[in-house]
């Protein structure tokens, strides 16, 4: 493994267990690798109100500057209903349950049904 994958791996996990200490609920890890360019994981998980998606968005990117020394950019944090957090190798969405409904990101990553050999 690069330094670089064990680093993706190392962030991946941080945000995983950041999201599970603190309550996300439907947390989804996609592997990217081989599919974007962008980043080599997203995570996708919700919040069960815009003050908790605000609170969760904040305590991750506290906890990547600590444990990582990695400055997230964020986006989306003051209206707490969908918040974007990209940790470099590791994008993560925070929803409220109505917007990750709406949107369904998840299913932009997913194989495609018969679509298999």
């Amino acid at each position: 493994m690069t330094q670089s994958e064990t680093t993706a791996e190392g962030i991946l996990a941080a945000v995983l267990e950041t999201l599970s200490d603190n309550k996300a609920e439907d947390i989804v890890q996609i592997d990217l690798h081989g599919k974007s360019s962008v980043c080599d994981y997203m995570v996708i998980a919700t919040g069960r109100s815009s003050r908790q998606v605000a609170a969760l968005s904040e305590k991750l990117a506290d906890e990547l500057k600590q444990r990582f020394g990695v400055l997230s950019t964020m986006e989306g944090k003051d209206t707490g209903d969908w918040v974007l957090i990209d940790a470099g190798d590791v994008v993560v969405h925070l929803f409220r349950p109505e917007v990750r409904e709406f949107y369904q990101l998840e299913k932009m990553w997913a194989p495609v049904a018969g679509n298999q050999a």
